[in-house]
């Protein structure tokens, strides 16, 4: 699994430096659990070592605990998609999709063009979440 997020790593900021400024991207491998966290083009792109199922519970926890209104939450063995929205009523997207059995792909987009600051307090709600 270790090989995996280090392999996602090393793809991600290769993608960086062939955009040429044009992509923003904020790599970091953590310790322990975490893999890698990308921010590109207004998504939150983040790999962490858990199963779909505890990812979601993790997600629909978080998202109560920030106080958004969730307007659609679907789920099957494979992905989930949870749509909420903020005070300010903008639209917040969050995509899961099972990578293997035991690691989970989350897509973070907040609005139409990204919120980077937004994206990172949910994810780090989720992660509180995951790991308590």
């Amino acid at each position: 699994m270790r090989t995996n997020g280090v392999l996602l790593a090393v793809l991600l900021v290769g993608m960086a430096v062939s955009a040429g400024g044009c992509v923003a991207a904020v790599v970091a491998v953590g310790a322990g659990a975490a893999g890698t966290v990308a921010y590109i083009s207004g998504d939150l792109e983040a790999v962490e070592s858990r199963s779909l199922a505890d990812v979601y519970e993790a997600t629909l926890k978080a998202v109560g605990e920030l106080e958004l209104s969730t307007t659609r939450e679907s789920k099957d063995a494979l992905s989930a998609v949870i749509v909420a929205r903020d005070a300010q009523d903008k639209k917040i997207m969050i995509k899961l999709r099972a990578s293997t059995e035991e690691t989970t792909k989350i897509s973070i987009r907040v609005a139409v063009f990204g919120d980077e600051t937004k994206s990172r307090l949910i994810y780090q709600k989720i992660r509180e979440n995951l790991y308590k």
